[in-house]
């Protein structure tokens, strides 16, 4: 993937898309977990959160896609978005650093979190030829 500064990550716990962003456009990686995690339903009185671990071998496939990036933006839903903002915080540290915020969002296309991530990121669109004959 070659180097853009700004990356986004949308993931919840059965992938996470990557799209490293730069003037020129953006690159997309997806990657799904290795051990699909099923639902889990937490019963009273029993020990556990109810909630299935992250899958460690996933969240390093994610932090080793992100680490030429800049600047991150991670969104999406539920907690998996937390867990890999913290899970970069405490084992890749460097990347860590370049998270530059950590944002809900529920399920958008791929131009959706594009143009969601030029927004954050304040990067103006690309200028169009007006094509005007003189």
């Amino acid at each position: 993937m070659p180097t853009h500064f700004h990356a986004v990550v949308w993931l919840d716990h059965s992938e996470a898309k990557l799209f490293h962003i730069g003037l020129t456009g953006s690159d997309e990686l997806t990657l799904h977990p290795h051990l699909q995690t099923k639902h889990l339903h937490h019963k009273a009185n029993a020990i556990g959160s109810g909630h299935a671990a992250p899958d460690k071998h996933f969240l390093e496939e994610i932090a080793a896609a992100l680490n030429d990036a800049g600047e991150i933006l991670i969104i999406g839903p539920a907690s998996a978005k937390t867990e890999l903002a913290k899970y970069l915080h405490e084992k890749h540290p460097a990347v860590g650093k370049r998270i530059v915020a950590v944002e809900a969002a529920d399920h958008p296309t791929d131009r959706q979190i594009v143009a969601y991530a030029k927004q954050h990121f304040k990067m103006a669109p690309p200028r169009v030829a007006t094509g005007t004959a003189g």
